[in-house]
């Protein structure tokens, strides 16, 4: 039974795969009186490029093409987003899966061990967060009725009710609100959207993770595939700005996850020092802002500030002190040491390229901005000031 399990089906074939063509020589070819060149008769003379109805099909097609392309990407932004999100994130978690080959793991098991501690750092932040966000919206809603009924109360606003009846002014239009079909239509389409809106959310990480696990795992046979579509003379040249191009793409992705960490676990311990509240929360949340370069940090730490004025103007300057001072170190000692093997890119280009990133793709953008300044200034550097330079 065992030995006629492990016998093909009959009449089974191997799945058929689309495999790359092989590389030919020239002195491989075939000779013009070859069997093929006499099957299938010689090749005519090309028609001439200067040619007026060579000219016109070529403008056509070529207008044609663009406004097809102009097309498919106004309607598939949020495709082309998930795209770029999971290209970005399997370049940077490519290093990892070769360092784990390097140390004897199969790729498709560095992959999975990739992914998954990937996974679990974002469930942890939205596990962290959604309890902390639950709590504090009931604590609102409970302690709300006290608040205005304790504002009602004042004499503040007794002296603004006596003077421009404020409180019939606030019946009436509670009134007029109640009785409105599209106000109370409004509101029954906030929620919808909103629900919506998250069900997007979740829908977008999951194409994300899928992607990024194809990406992962073809990442070899995607750059052969692109180095091909390069002429054979300039393939070498192509393949080492590529290889350059993404292996700086992937340290910068690991050294800011690096550096990100350090600033989230030195801004944890300093808030569960001097008494911040929601200590945890605040921390992913500073976590996820260092990966924006230049100015996560600084955002970052003004927010802290600002939650720590809750518990006392003391609190938020010790913590003012103790973290700004902790970006100056951070910035001087330790980002050169973990980015000596990433991208060098001047810090004018590098605040251009943030906002402009930040501006057309949002967050997205600032992430990916300084690796994609940094890719240009090596094709600028390595082509265009080369073939200048020969002139």
């Amino acid at each position: 039974m065992a030995r006629r399990l492990r016998q093909p089906l009959p009449g089974a074939q191997p799945r058929l795969r689309f495999e790359m063509p092989p590389e030919h020589d020239e002195e491989a070819a075939p000779a013009p009186d070859s069997e093929s060149t006499a099957k299938f008769g010689a090749p005519g003379p090309r028609m001439s490029s200067q040619h007026p109805l060579y000219v016109g099909f070529m403008g056509t097609v070529g207008v044609g093409a663009a406004l097809l392309v102009y097309w498919i990407g106004s309607n598939t932004t949020q495709l082309l987003l998930w795209i770029v999100t999971a290209l970005f994130i399997a370049l940077g978690l490519d290093p990892v899966v070769r360092w784990l080959e390097s140390k004897k793991v199969p790729r498709p098991a560095g992959i999975l061990v990739s992914v998954a501690v990937l996974a679990l750092a974002v469930t942890g932040f939205f596990a962290t967060l959604i309890p902390t966000i639950v709590q504090q919206v009931t604590q609102v809603v409970q302690e709300a009725p006290h608040w205005i009924q304790d504002f009602i109360d004042s004499d503040f606003f007794r002296t603004v009710d006596s003077q421009f009846g404020v409180r019939d002014r606030i019946s009436q239009e509670l009134e007029k609100f109640v009785n409105n079909p599209e106000a109370m239509s409004g509101i029954f389409g906030g929620v919808v959207g909103f629900g919506s809106t998250v069900a997007n959310g979740l829908f977008g990480a999951l194409i994300v993770l899928v992607l990024s696990l194809y990406f992962l795992s073809a990442m070899p046979a995607m750059k052969k595939w692109g180095y091909r579509l390069a002429p054979r003379s300039r393939r070498a040249r192509v393949e080492a700005l590529s290889e350059e191009i993404t292996g700086s793409v992937g340290n910068y992705v690991i050294g800011q996850v690096c550096v990100a960490l350090l600033n989230a676990t030195f801004a944890f311990i300093v808030m569960s020092i001097v008494g911040v509240p929601f200590a945890l929360l605040l921390a992913f949340v500073v976590a996820l802002l260092a990966f924006i370069p230049l100015v996560g940090g600084m955002i970052a730490g003004v927010l802290v500030t600002l939650i720590a004025l809750t518990a006392g103007w003391q609190t938020a300057v010790v913590f003012a002190i103790c973290y700004f001072a902790y970006l100056q170190f951070e910035a001087y000692f330790i980002s050169p040491r973990i980015m000596q093997k990433a991208v060098a890119v001047p810090g004018a280009v590098a605040v251009i390229s943030v906002i402009a990133g930040g501006s057309v793709l949002g967050v997205l953008g600032a992430l990916i901005a300084i690796p994609t300044a940094a890719a240009i200034m090596l094709l600028v550097k390595e082509i265009f000031i080369v073939r200048q330079d020969k002139h």
